[in-house]
């Protein structure tokens, strides 16, 4: 029994993407969709990095009259601002696809299915921010859909700031679309698998908060000085 993978019906209705991979059907069409968002997530970040998103500092560079060598640092930005985005999804694809495949003994080809819509909504998160960036005019460090805005109107520490900006409603949205699916093929039970993936979420925003906040640049050019 075949079925086709059909991305946009899928994302918004998994019952029946579950009960097909349940009867263990052979699903058509799912490595086409994943270029599909790949392609669409470098893209994303190619046209964030064109417009000067976290580009700023290279500005002055231009100001003082160093035309070639901001054309230079504009290209290497794009290129790699194009790497970044293919470690970005990789990352969330199969890195994470693989923990969870590990801890819940859902099968991973099934896991990989999963963090493809999540992939996606990251993508979507990314996408509302830029256009609304792209509107107004300028940009933040915050999402206007996290809780970093709100921290920061009451908290004065950064890196507490950064963390509550990696939880948003997409992280929530998130953490529900999966337990859905593995609840359905794990026998894990589910407060377990709740606890789980809130638990990954919590780590990769103390993780990401962190490397907002550590000097990583200048750390760099110390070290190119020596």
């Amino acid at each position: 029994m075949f079925f086709e993978f059909r991305f946009w019906k899928y994302l918004f209705n998994r019952n029946d993407l579950i009960v097909s991979l349940k009867e263990d059907a052979t699903m058509r069409g799912f490595q086409s969709r994943v270029w599909f968002v790949a392609i669409f997530g470098i893209l994303l970040f190619a046209l964030r990095d064109i417009w000067g998103l976290h580009t700023e500092e290279l500005t002055a560079l231009f100001v003082n009259g160093y035309e070639d060598t901001f054309t230079i640092a504009r290209i290497i930005s794009l290129i790699g601002t194009i790497f970044w985005s293919l470690l970005y999804m990789g990352f969330h694809f199969f890195v994470i696809a693989f923990i969870l495949h590990k801890i819940t003994q859902v099968e991973l080809s099934k896991v990989a299915i999963l963090q493809l819509f999540v992939v996606a909504f990251l993508l979507m998160e990314k996408a509302f921010n830029y256009f609304l960036y792209a509107v107004v005019g300028y940009a933040t460090d915050y999402s206007v859909l996290s809780f970093g805005p709100l921290a920061a109107t009451f908290i004065e520490q950064s890196y507490v700031n950064y963390f509550f900006n990696e939880l948003s409603l997409i992280t929530g949205l998130i953490v529900a679309i999966q337990f859905h699916f593995l609840r359905s093929f794990t026998a894990m039970s589910t407060r377990n698998l709740f606890l789980l993936l809130l638990g990954i979420q919590v780590i990769l925003a103390l993780i990401t908060a962190g490397f907002e906040v550590l000097p990583i640049e200048s750390w760099i050019e110390g070290g190119q000085t020596k």
